[in-house]
């Protein structure tokens, strides 16, 4: 009989680079930060990668196709939030994509859009500020506590 073991949440994250700009979009309806920009991202399915999870989430948000061979697996997150959930977050960068990027969950997202690779604005949140300048000085672990 197998005991019952504790299993995280696990999200995956986009960066998506162009002209050192790195696509965000702004949450809505969520329950979670609402109003702050984040990451095109998704939960892991079962039976999926974290690379299937990410080409799937980018084409259902910003209908673009991504190449599995073109994405790069940067930074690792155990994340624990208030209340005691935990996550697993997985980021993957991207400088190449197919299709005009657009937003396909209006009721999700109030926009899509591009800021800066640095200085990025109070709005972005902690969790992936904080996962963006541990990509940039090249740390590929991290451990957050909300």
């Amino acid at each position: 009989m197998e005991k019952n073991r504790f299993k995280p949440y696990c999200a995956v994250y986009l960066i998506l680079i162009k002209n050192d700009q790195i696509l965000f979009h702004k949450r809505k309806n969520s329950g979670y930060q609402d109003g702050k920009h984040s990451l095109v991202a998704g939960h892991l399915e079962g039976s999926e990668t974290a690379k299937q999870t990410i080409i799937r989430e980018a084409k259902e948000e910003a209908d673009i196709t991504l190449n599995p061979d073109n994405l790069k697996e940067v930074h690792v997150m155990h994340r624990i939030l208030k209340g005691g959930r935990e996550y697993i977050d997985i980021y993957v960068q991207a400088n190449e994509w197919e299709g005009e990027i657009k937003n396909m969950e209006p009721e999700k997202c109030i926009e899509l859009c591009w800021l800066p690779e640095s200085n990025f604005p109070s709005s972005v949140l902690p969790e992936v500020k904080f996962a963006l300048k541990n990509v940039h000085n090249n740390i590929f672990y991290s451990d957050y506590k909300a």
